[in-house]
């Protein structure tokens, strides 16, 4: 779960940093993709380890919203799901050229 909740996380920052202040940005680069703990944040930036843990949980409730309006991450997952079973059908041999052209035209509606 915990592995399942960084990951989500970081997709989502990936997605959506351009609309987070730069401590924000900052905070979450840290403590998620540099895997710094809270009290080493705190430190850094001469704050409470508090500090740091109510921005981190902020800002992860303003990623899990704007996900929620624009749905970056869940298109880019149903696009990314889409070309695997193309390719794996592609693979696989058999499929004609029109079902490949079926596919890629779903796809393009993805946008």
């Amino acid at each position: 779960m915990l592995l399942e909740k960084t990951t989500r996380m970081n997709f989502l920052f990936d997605f959506y940093q351009a609309l987070l202040t730069e401590k924000q940005r900052s905070y979450m680069d840290l403590y998620y993709l540099n895997d710094l703990s809270l009290g080493e944040i705190a430190e850094q930036y001469d704050v409470s380890r508090q500090a740091v843990y109510d921005n981190i949980r902020r800002t992860e409730a303003m990623l899990e919203e704007y996900e929620q309006k624009l749905q970056l991450f869940s298109k880019f997952r149903q696009r990314r799901e889409a070309v695997d079973a193309l390719a794996a059908d592609v693979e696989k041999g058999g499929t004609d050229a029109g079902e490949i052209i079926r596919r890629l035209n779903e796809l393009k509606e993805f946008d």
